[in-house]
C-alpha cells in the first residue's frame, strides 16, 4: 500500500485515520479529503491510490457513491473501505453491494483497525466483528427449504401449513384435502411440534421465515 485516500468531513478524525493508514502501512503517502468533490479531486490528480478509507456521511453526498466509481473503474485498482459509525443493514449491504471490500466502524480502538487493514496483505478484508456478525445473520434469516437442520414437513403438512395460513380452520382444510377433521387437526399439531408454535400466526410466520411458504403471494 503505496498510497491511501482518506475521505472523511471531520477534521480531527480525517487526521486521526490519516495517521491509522500510516500507522498500518509505514511507507504509504496520504492524502485527504472532506468531500466528495475533493476526493474526486484528488483521484483527477493522483490518478489512482492503493487503498482508500471512505466515510460513509459526506456533506455532499454518500461515499458509497465514490466506492461505486472506484469500483467501476478496473484501472484504478483502489481498494475501498468504508470507514463509519453506521453499522445497519442499508448501509452495510449498500456499501457492499457498491464494490466496498472492507467495513470499519469507527468507535474500534486504533490498533484493532490498524491491524484489520494489515490483514489485507494477507488477503483478509477489514470488517469489524459487529459488521460480520450482521452479515451472518442476514443471511441466516434468508433460510433455505431444502435446508435439512430445519423442520422437516410432509408433503401433506406443507399442504395443511399452506391453507392455515390463507386462514383456513381445520374443518375447512379437513374439506379442501377430502379428509377427516380429526387427521386435519392430527397434521396441525404435527406442524405446530414441528414448528415449536403454538398457533396460527406463529406458524405462518416461522413458515415464512423458513421459506416453506412464500411471503409474496
Amino acid at each position: 500500500m503505496d498510497s491511501a485516500l482518506v475521505v472523511e468531513d471531520h477534521d480531527r478524525m480525517r487526521d486521526w485515520l490519516a495517521r491509522v493508514a500510516v500507522d498500518a502501512f509505514p511507507e504509504t503517502e496520504v492524502a485527504t479529503a472532506g468531500t466528495l468533490v475533493q476526493a474526486r479531486r484528488r483521484l483527477r490528480e493522483q490518478g489512482r491510490f492503493d487503498l482508500a478509507l471512505v466515510d460513509i456521511g459526506l456533506p455532499d453526498g454518500s461515499g458509497v457513491e465514490l466506492i461505486g466509481e472506484l469500483s467501476a473503474d478496473p484501472s484504478a485498482e483502489t481498494y475501498p473501505v468504508v470507514t463509519t459509525i453506521y453499522d445497519d443493514d442499508q448501509h452495510v449491504f449498500r456499501a457492499l453491494e457498491a464494490g466496498a471490500k472492507g467495513y470499519l466502524l469507527k468507535d474500534q480502538p486504533r490498533e484493532r483497525i490498524v491491524s484489520q487493514l494489515q490483514g489485507i496483505v494477507r488477503g483478509e478484508p477489514p470488517i469489524s466483528p459487529s459488521i460480520a456478525r450482521r452479515i451472518l445473520r442476514f443471511f441466516a434469516r434468508r433460510g433455505e427449504p431444502a435446508d435439512v437442520s430445519g423442520p422437516q414437513l410432509t408433503e401433506r403438512e406443507r399442504e395443511v401449513l399452506d391453507l392455515l395460513s390463507r386462514g383456513f380452520n381445520r374443518t375447512d382444510i379437513a374439506r379442501a384435502l377430502e379428509i377427516s377433521p380429526h387427521t386435519a387437526a392430527g397434521h396441525v399439531k404435527a406442524i405446530y411440534r414441528k414448528l415449536n408454535v403454538s398457533g396460527r400466526a406463529e406458524a405462518t410466520r416461522e413458515a415464512v421465515h423458513l421459506g416453506i411458504i412464500d411471503s409474496s403471494r
